[in-house]
């Protein structure tokens, strides 16, 4: 017999990953622990000119290629693949993160998503520790305690690098929005917190490159978000018009 639904879908909206995307696919991949935790692996490609759909083909479940002339933001990437989700659970996942620990993740996911109590569930992001610096540490840990807070205060506030909620919730807030180019994440969770609590968790983290903290430093990326969250939140539009492929 065919099986119609798993109880989650993973989806990793790339462009040009070939370097990163295999070490989290090697993560997600082993039969052992998809069989377990129930899910399906969907990578949703903005149209890569490296190998990264060879790559995804070979190693998930469902490949979306975006081949439409005009150029995909995440925000579409998201939205497309989530399209061809079956999963209860949609769980969002940039393609450059690491989990820091994969069998913790699951066990923690399952646990709040069954628990009835939580519409949203995010996770602290940092640096890998053999790549990390005393300003990344610094830096990430003050966003991390900073999301956390809004989050206990009802604001809502999740990092596109991992975003987690119900896929009939995500429907009803129609999805990511493809409008913005920047604030995407926080615009979804700030919905989503309207709905039900969000758990954000310290005891797994998101390991993210560090890739663009080197190219532009700490404070350009700091006055960058702080301006589209605040764009975002008062004028509903983000004030960047692209964000960046850093690679």
């Amino acid at each position: 017999m065919l099986r119609v639904s798993v109880k989650y879908s993973i989806i990793i909206p790339t462009l040009n990953e070939e370097k990163l995307l295999p070490k989290l696919l090697n993560q997600l991949t082993p039969p052992l622990l998809k069989k377990q935790y129930d899910y399906e692996i969907i990578v949703s490609d903005g149209g890569s000119s490296d190998s990264t759909t060879t790559i995804a083909l070979e190693n998930s479940d469902k490949l979306v290629v975006h081949e439409k002339p005009e150029k995909q933001n995440i925000s579409m990437g998201r939205n497309a693949g989530a399209k061809h989700a079956e999963g209860e659970w949609l769980i969002f996942l940039n393609g450059d993160v690491l989990i820091s620990d994969v069998e913790h993740f699951f066990k923690m996911i399952t646990d709040i998503s069954s628990s009835g109590v939580y519409k949203g569930i995010t996770f602290s992001v940092m640096i890998e520790p053999e790549n990390e610096k005393l300003k990344d540490i610094l830096f990430l840990n003050f966003y991390n305690y900073y999301f956390h807070f809004l989050n206990i205060i009802g604001v809502g506030m999740g990092r596109g690098e991992c975003l987690i909620l119900p896929r009939d919730l995500f429907w009803r807030l129609n999805g990511f929005n493809e409008e913005l180019a920047a604030g995407e994440d926080f615009d979804l969770f700030k919905r989503v917190r309207r709905h039900g609590k969000i758990y954000f968790s310290h005891k797994v983290c998101l390991y993210e490159s560090p890739r663009r903290y080197r190219k532009y430093g700490h404070f350009h990326i700091f006055f960058k978000w702080l301006l589209n969250s605040i764009f975002v939140l008062i004028a509903k539009k983000s004030l960047s018009k692209e964000w960046e492929e850093v690679r």
